[in-house]
């Protein structure tokens, strides 16, 4: 049992110095990647002959991986000590990102995305529609652009001999509200007591 423990933490340690290069480059040396393979094949080799590994042997292979894992503690300490005079690499997170999408995403509203829609979708007609009203009125001096909201007016040019429009004659007759009818009153439930 105490040698697969053994072989996990040798395994361990071997693929901590693989990730070294990638999470903290200025302390991996080139033969690094040499290294952890061999403390890979050391680590199979305890897992695979876990059964022959008795008394004697075992208290040597615990010896030699205590050893491994003192000198490579060591090693990397010091690496990292000769790299702090310089400038180290910062571990990103995530958090930063977090905030800078959620900022600007939370202060839009649903309802001003929503006005915005109108203005997305004529934008790419915009110059499509100045031409056809260049065509249609035969004036190539029209430069209007399609406002995106909705206007009370009328966004079309009225031609100088079209009449004005007939005015709407008032009607004499109030509208009359109807009245809602009344619901039955809900019958009352009583509970009997036992």
């Amino acid at each position: 049992m105490l040698v697969y423990i053994l072989s996990l933490v040798v395994a361990i340690a071997s693929l901590t110095i693989y990730a070294s290069a990638f999470f903290f480059p200025e302390i991996h040396r080139k033969n690094d990647f040499i290294w952890s393979g061999v403390g890979l094949f050391y680590a199979l080799v305890l897992w695979v002959f876990a059964s022959r590994i008795t008394g004697g042997l075992l208290l040597g292979h615990v010896a030699s991986v205590s050893l491994l894992l003192w000198f490579g503690g060591q090693t990397l300490s010091l690496r990292g000590q000769l790299v702090s005079k310089g400038k180290p690499t910062s571990v990103p997170t995530a958090q930063p990102e977090i905030k800078g999408i959620q900022q600007p995403v939370s202060k839009i509203s649903l309802l001003e995305k929503l006005q915005q829609l109108p203005s997305l979708i004529i934008r790419p007609f915009n110059g499509l529609i100045v031409k056809v009203q260049q065509v249609v009125f035969k004036n190539p001096s029209v430069n209007t652009k399609i406002s995106p909201s909705p206007t009370p007016e009328s966004s079309t040019p009225e031609s100088p001999t079209s009449e004005p429009p007939a005015p709407e004659s008032p009607t004499s007759e109030p509208p009359t509200p109807e009245s809602p009818t009344p619901e039955p009153p809900a019958p009352e439930i009583s509970n009997p007591q036992s």
